[in-house]
This record gives structure tokens, sequence and C-alpha cells, in this order.
């Protein structure tokens, strides 16, 4: 089932741009279901699905999920009724196969991507917001030595317990993430940009603003 008037977005930017502050701000904003691969696969495995399984014994070796894995995924969460009015798409597509099979995926089911939203960060900005933070060893809690440090350093304001950089945030490791991301988006956004659907916005400044800015694009595609 396909709702005329359901918004269809996906969102594009590297890691620590902000994708999923403004997916669940355009889900607020829209009512539309965001969808992020993460949760996707995450639920598919918890799940257990013939999907998930299939997932999981790719995850369970290091290796990534392939695009055929990936996309029958993306595909079987977009015909789950909560999405019939509309999606925000976060982490995916990643390649340009993945987009083309998306559209594919699309045009089965009589429905578009509406705007592919770009949001565009400085490299060094990102390496200070992503290599910044540090996590709470017991409960979580996220602090960034710059922009939201504890008030006893090294250690958590909730519950005390010692501070710690996950590895995934050391600035060697971002920088290889980055330089991955911008290896993959290059050809992917000018995919979107030849299709008519880029939308660029600048993703430095207050959330307020960066939401504002985002509004403006989507208004501009008629949404």
């Amino acid at each position: 089932m396909v709702i005329e008037d359901a918004v269809r977005v996906l969102l594009l930017g590297p890691p620590g741009a902000g994708k999923g502050t403004q997916a669940r701000f355009l889900e607020e904003r829209y009512g539309a279901c965001r969808l992020s691969t993460g949760d996707i696969l995450r639920q598919a495995v918890s799940d257990q699905t013939p999907l998930g399984k299939k997932a999981k014994a790719y995850m369970d070796k290091g290796s990534l999920v392939p695009d055929d894995v990936m996309v029958e995924l993306v595909a079987e969460r977009l015909r789950a009724r909560d999405c019939y009015g509309g999606f925000i798409l976060d982490g995916f597509p990643r390649t340009v196969a993945q987009a083309e099979a998306l559209d594919l995926m699309l045009g089965d089911m009589g429905s578009t991507i509406d705007c592919a939203l770009n949001i565009r960060v400085p490299r060094q900005m990102i390496l200070q917001r992503l290599a910044g933070r540090r996590t709470c060893s017991r409960c979580g809690t996220l602090y960034h030595v710059l922009f939201d440090p504890p008030r006893r350093e090294g250690f958590c304001g909730r519950c005390g317990a010692r501070l710690y950089q996950r590895e995934d945030d050391r600035e060697e490791t971002v920088a290889h993430r980055l330089d991955v991301y911008e290896t993959q988006a290059a050809p992917l956004i000018d995919y979107y940009r030849k299709k008519g659907l880029l939308q660029e916005i600048d993703g430095v400044g207050r959330v307020e603003e960066i939401q504002s800015r985002a509004l403006r694009a989507l208004g501009q595609m008629g949404r």
C-alpha cells in the first residue's frame, strides 16, 4: 500500500554528521517511519528471521553483510504497515548498487524516493566530534571532552563509573571510516544529483538551525 502524500527521504552524510538526530526530527515532523540499517539488522538477528540468520552468519565472521542480503532486509522492512505513511532512511543505500536496487524495490511497490538529503560537515569537525566522545563503562552515558564534559574528569556524573573511549571513536579509526565513506559517497551523491533528487545542507551549527535547513531543502522538493 502506498499513501500518496507520504514522505520518502534518505539521509546521506559522513559518520558523526548528525543524521540520526535529523532522522528523529523528520520522523516526528512528518509521522514517517525512521529506519537505520543498524536497527534493521539487529531486529532481524534478534527475531531470528531467515534473513536475520543469513546476515548473522556474515557478521559473526566479521564480514560486511552483502548488498543482496541488505537489500532484502530493507525491502522486508519497507513493506511493514508502519512504513505506509512514509519513511526516513538513515544508513542505506551506501553504494550505487544499493541505490539502484532500492529504486527497483520501490518501483515494484509503486513508490519512489522524494529526496536524498546530504548533510555536509568538514572532515576536521567530524574528527573532533567523534574522537572527543567518551562513554561510561557502566551506564553507557555519553560525554564529550569539549562540548559536554563530565563534572569530574574521567568519571560519569550519573553513576560515578570510569569513562572510556570506544575503539571506533579513536582518531585513527575515525579517519579510516571517513576515508571509506568518502570513497563510497562521491559516486552515490553524483547518482542522486543526476536524478535531480539531491539536496545538500550545512551540518554545522545548532540542532535547530540544521533542522530548519533540512525543512527548507525538503520544501524545495515539494515536501
